[in-house]
């Protein structure tokens, strides 16, 4: 199945994790790169886990999950190994129009996280379609090889250009030109 390639804006929107052991602090790191908004709920929690919380200052509770836990949470992940639970988690969540992610049983994901490249304002994401992982983490060390050391002031300055022009044919033209022209210098 391919996957359709969407940012979502999470601001405001509550993240809720299920699990305590080192998937789910992988997902967590990789969360933590865009919002804070999360919750963790296990009933017993990793080193590193228990670290990244404290760190973050996040909510979390060490209990096991009962349903209605999920109440009010735009995004779901499920990162423990019982599979059971990961599909009972799935099928609650769609009650509540929240997107699922249930870590490696694709059956039960609405969305999955892709490897990804994240230097401030730009990201890139990259997916084989669960194909390959491992390729996508090696193209994404590649990948990130590439990016210009100076992107993040480039991307400063086209923020701020585009935001005191007005809209319309005149600002799209101009910022394409900067955009290729930058490219071109690389």
């Amino acid at each position: 199945m391919a996957y359709f390639p969407a940012f979502i804006k999470l601001n405001g929107e509550k993240i809720l994790i299920v699990g305590g052991g080192r998937i789910a602090c992988e997902k967590l790191s990789h969360l933590l790169d865009f919002t804070n908004n999360i919750t963790v709920i296990a009933s017993e929690f990793s080193d590193n886990m228990t670290q990244k919380i404290e760190e973050e200052k996040l909510e979390f509770k060490k209990k096991l999950y009962e349903k209605g836990d999920i109440v009010g949470f735009k995004i779901i992940i499920i990162a423990v190994d019982d599979i059971s639970l990961q599909k009972e988690i799935f099928f609650e969540s769609k009650k509540y129009n929240s997107l699922c992610n249930a870590v490696d049983s694709v059956e039960y994901c609405d969305f999955i996280f892709p490897s990804y490249v994240k230097k401030d304002d730009l990201t890139i994401a990259i997916s084989t379609s669960g194909a390959s992982p491992a390729f996508a983490k090696y193209l994404r060390i590649y990948l990130s090889k590439l990016i210009p050391p100076n992107i993040s002031s480039f991307l400063k300055e086209m923020r701020a250009v585009r935001s005191t022009l007005p809209k319309g044919k005149e600002r799209m033209k101009m910022l394409d030109a900067k955009a290729k022209k930058y490219i071109d210098s690389l």
